[in-house]
């Protein structure tokens, strides 16, 4: 008799399972951390994780304590959520690998080829010509060339009249378009002989970008680029924007240039979308989260106007709609506690990124919590926003506090203590030790140059007065920070 169809599939898929139970499902051995392998083969825990991370990490921290392993995306990853053992976790570097993530999603997203030194492409370390482009001195001269664009970008255009009228716009569309074009203009260089042709390219490549970003996330966890074709198109678009012929040569590009030397200029122009991407991707959400909570809270926006006209004052320097556009300097900016704080409290409340590296070889880990063997190829995962909405670190967690890191004299607070133990890393939103993010001065710059303006040139105001917090877009979590999940109605017009 011959056996109906199902039943064999329905046997061979039995088999499956049980080969996969046998084979495919990891054992905990002695000494390792607390083990959770999911469900579902391959995914693991990949669902639940990426509904929600923080809920499942404190449930897990709560069932295995401070370090625990789970299976993501094929990958066993050993998180380790004690704020106090983050240090230990640094010290054990030689045992890491933090480029090869890095580099293969990198290429695997922009879709050039390996970054990595030992691969031949590169003459040096491409972190390090970051850091020699975004730090030290060049940071004065960006952070120089910012300010002045992102006026462009703000102050009325030609010779009309300022209007009186209030304008009303979603706060994170007018962030995104602000800081977009200013951004762009201060990375790639402004052509004065043709600003209409540029600013029209740039507005092209902001919807571009938009709809490459949006698919960014599944890239990272692994799925082809090729398998979503209106982002795909747009990243085409973006990497012929940003080629050779387009672009002036500014110092930061001579510099990547010089360190892709083995590129063709098709891939230099990926290069220059990671580039653009590093740059934007999480400065215009953190942008939009430190103008949102300054203006919702009274207090901050009095505190931050105070300082910022005592540092016009202090400048020498007067406001203009028609004469030399502001600066400030890197010393005068470096000089602004109360923005600085702002900036902080909007990150701390909005930042999820995944710290990870990647174990070279068996080791043990010794961490305050108790020493744990980690297998090679298993990843080491540190998850700030745990620490960010920790109570016993920062009482009322989820309330913004626009001085919670200025002390008693109105400075810059770094004492933060876990268990009566003052912690070495209490703020995290860039990353940590070798993998913590170059541009990240420039960054905070760039947002501190953005409210100062907006304080400057504008009145403003919430549509809604008692507007709710907007919910964090947990789609993006561990990428860093997490863009609003619907807009925010605001108003501004012209001071005079």
């Amino acid at each position: 008799m011959t056996m109906p169809i199902y039943v064999v599939w329905g046997i061979a898929l039995a088999v499956c399972c049980c080969l996969w139970i046998i084979f495919g499902v990891r054992r905990r051995k002695i000494g390792e951390p607390p083990l959770e392998n999911g469900l579902i083969p391959y995914l693991g825990c990949a669902l639940k994780f990426g509904a929600n991370p923080l809920e499942f990490l404190r449930a897990n921290q709560r069932k295995h304590g401070h370090v625990f392993t789970c299976k993501l995306m094929g990958k066993y990853v050993h998180f380790i959520t004690n704020s106090l053992s983050y240090h230990k976790v640094l010290c054990h570097g030689k045992y890491f690998d933090w480029k090869k993530f890095h580099y293969t999603t990198s290429a695997k997203a922009f879709g050039h080829r390996s970054i990595d030194p030992s691969d031949g492409n590169t003459t040096e370390n491409i972190q390090s010509t970051f850091s020699k482009t975004l730090q030290g001195d060049a940071l004065a001269a960006l952070t120089q060339a910012m300010m002045e664009n992102l006026q462009v970008t703000l102050r009325p255009q030609g010779a009309g009249p300022l209007t009186a009228a209030w304008v009303t716009e979603g706060m994170y569309a007018f962030c995104y378009r602000v800081m977009f074009e200013a951004g762009y203009l201060t990375l790639f260089g402004r052509d004065l002989a043709r600003q209409d042709v540029q600013r029209g390219l740039i507005r092209s490549s902001l919807d571009h970008f938009k709809e490459f970003d949006r698919v960014f996330p599944a890239l990272v966890a692994g799925l082809p680029i090729r398998a979503f074709k209106t982002a795909h198109r747009a990243r085409e678009k973006l990497a012929e924007g940003l080629g050779h012929e387009r672009l002036r040569l500014i110092s930061l590009r001579m510099h990547l240039n010089d360190t892709l030397s083995t590129f063709d200029d098709a891939e230099k122009a990926r290069t220059h979308l990671a580039l653009l991407w590093a740059s934007q991707a999480n400065t215009i959400p953190a942008t939009f989260w430190s103008l949102f909570q300054m203006i919702r809270s009274p207090e901050a926006m009095e505190a931050a106007s105070e300082e910022v006209q005592k540092a016009l004052e202090k400048a020498g320097q007067q406001l203009s709609f028609e004469g030399k556009p502001v600066h400030l300097s890197q010393m005068q900016l470096n000089d602004l506690p109360v923005l600085d704080s702002i900036i902080k409290e909007a990150l701390r409340l909005s930042s999820a990124s995944l710290n990870i590296r990647t174990a070279k070889e068996d080791f043990t880990l010794h961490l305050e919590d108790g020493s744990y063997n980690i297998r090679k190829d298993d990843i080491i995962a540190l998850y700030p926003q745990l620490m960010h909405l920790d109570p016993e670190i920062y009482p009322d967690p989820l309330t913004f506090k626009y001085d919670r890191y200025l002390d008693e004299n109105r400075k810059t607070k770094t004492t933060f203590y876990s268990n009566g133990i003052k912690l070495k890393y209490y703020y995290m939103p860039f990353g940590s030790g070798a993998t913590i993010c170059p541009g990240r001065l420039f960054a905070v710059q760039e947002i501190k140059q953005f409210l100062i303006l907006m304080l400057l040139y504008f009145e403003l105001e919430l549509v809604e007065s008692h507007v709710k917090c907007p919910p964090l877009d947990q789609s993006r979590a561990g990428l860093g920070i997490l863009p609003p999940l619907h807009d925010i109605e605001f108003k501004y017009k012209f001071k005079y």
